[in-house]
């Protein structure tokens, strides 16, 4: 088994149910358990800023898959949850999912790059994955809690 860091956003519909469905969905892959879940927030809309606000959280798996099975199983999720990928970057979704970090694992192709590459640009990755795993070293980017105050974290509201 490897650990791994699963980003979960939404910001159409039912956000919050949209995102704790998909917690219950990681834990139901095959060779795989959620471990550990952050806590949600409510985060502006980054890169195309005219839509309404994201729920985000992060998730700690153990799983066997491999990273492009796992990728292939996030991508499943995300269509049952209702997302339609038509080619728009950073635009409204029902559930975005996407791989940060797999324990032991440097790729880049043309599918998956991990960890994921803008990890230290976006408060509303880092500050839930701050709240897993402060001292986690990404390769090639640094550590999750020196990034988190390296950034304008300001915006992210931790929901009850």
């Amino acid at each position: 088994m490897t650990t791994a860091f699963v980003a979960l956003g939404s910001n159409l519909g039912d956000a919050r149910g949209y995102v704790l469905g998909a917690f219950d969905a990681l834990d139901r892959l095959p060779q795989t358990h959620l471990v550990e879940r952050s806590p949600l927030y409510l985060t502006p809309p980054w890169g195309v800023l005219d839509q309404p606000a994201f729920v985000n959280a992060v998730a700690r798996i153990d799983t066997a898959l491999s990273p492009h099975d796992l990728l292939d199983a996030l991508l499943r999720i995300e269509r049952e949850a209702g997302r339609v990928r038509d080619g728009e970057r950073w635009g409204p979704r029902t559930l975005d999912l996407d791989v940060l970090h797999m324990e032991g694992v440097t790729m880049s192709d043309d599918r998956l790059t991990l960890p994921h590459p803008r990890i230290a640009q976006r408060a509303f990755v880092l500050q839930p994955l701050n709240d897993l795993a402060p001292d986690l070293l990404l390769p090639g980017q640094g550590r999750v809690n020196d990034m988190l105050a390296a950034i304008d974290a300001a915006g992210c509201e931790r929901l009850p």
